[in-house]
């Protein structure tokens, strides 16, 4: 984990990706207080098709089923 300040990293803007990919984490200083913490990321996350979701979803009853039940039991 490596601090730098933040008119540093505004300086060194172009290396800044060479830089968290050496140093893994970063922590952003202003004023010698950190501001924020830079992470690199891990992988892309693939989204899942438009099937593999409707088959992960419950069977639920059709809406018109579910009104004719609620107005039955009324």
């Amino acid at each position: 984990m490596k601090a730098i300040s933040i008119r540093d990293m505004r300086s060194d803007l172009g290396h800044l990706d060479q830089l968290i990919e050496s140093e893994g984490e970063i922590i952003v200083t202003k004023h010698g207080n950190p501001i924020a913490r830079l992470l690199p990321v891990h992988g892309s996350r693939e989204m899942p098709d438009h099937a593999s979701l409707r088959a992960r979803m419950p069977v639920l009853l059709p809406s018109a089923q579910l009104v004719r039940k609620d107005r039955d039991d009324r």
